[in-house]
C-alpha cells in the first residue's frame, strides 16, 4: 500500500512539474535582419534613396548661398538701394524658410519610407517566429537584442486577473 501511495505521489509530482514547466526561446534580431537577404535589399534601396534627397537639399541651399552672395556683393557695390536691400533679405529670408521647410519635409519623408520598407519584412520575420514558437510549444519569446517578448501563449495573459485585483 505504502508503494502503490509512493508511486501515485511521484506520478502526481512529474505530471504537475511538467504541466507547469514553460518552454522559453530567444531569437537575437539584429543577427537575424542583418543575415536577411531582404532587409539588405530594403536597407539599399532606402540608403539610395536618401542620398538621392540629400543631393536635391544640397543643391538647394548651394542655390541659395549663391544668391546671397550676389546679393551681398550687389549690395556692397552701392547698387542696391537700402529698400532693394531690404526687399532683397526678405526675399532670401522667405527662401531660407523654404529651404528649412523642405529640409524638414525630406525626413518626414525618409521617417515614412524606412516604415514602408521595412514592415513587410519586419511582418515576414515575426510570422517566422510566431511560426517556430508554435512549432516547438513555447510559451514565450525574447528578442536577445532588445529584451521585448516577441511571441507569448495568450494563456499567460494576467491582464484580466490584474485588472480585477485592482477593481478595474
Amino acid at each position: 500500500m505504502k508503494r502503490i501511495l509512493l508511486l501515485t505521489a511521484l506520478v502526481l509530482t512529474v505530471g504537475l512539474s511538467s504541466a507547469f514547466a514553460q518552454k522559453i526561446g530567444y531569437v537575437n534580431s539584429q543577427v537575424l535582419l542583418q543575415e536577411l537577404p531582404d532587409y539588405k535589399n530594403a536597407e539599399a534601396n532606402f540608403e539610395n534613396y536618401r542620398t538621392q534627397l540629400q543631393k536635391k537639399l544640397e543643391q538647394k541651399a548651394e542655390l541659395l548661398k549663391v544668391d546671397y552672395q550676389a546679393v551681398a556683393r550687389k549690395a556692397e557695390q552701392g547698387e542696391l538701394s537700402p529698400v532693394q536691400q531690404e526687399q532683397e533679405t526678405t526675399r532670401l529670408q522667405a527662401e531660407q524658410n523654404k529651404l528649412l521647410q523642405y529640409e524638414q519635409e525630406i525626413q518626414q519623408d525618409l521617417v515614412k519610407r524606412q516604415q514602408e520598407e521595412m514592415q513587410p519584412i519586419l511582418d515576414k520575420v515575426n510570422t517566422a517566429i510566431n511560426s517556430v514558437a508554435e512549432e516547438n510549444d513555447m510559451t514565450y519569446v525574447f528578442d536577445a537584442a532588445s529584451g521585448i517578448i516577441l511571441y507569448a501563449d495568450e494563456s499567460t495573459d494576467i491582464t484580466t486577473q490584474v485588472k480585477a485585483k485592482l477593481g478595474m
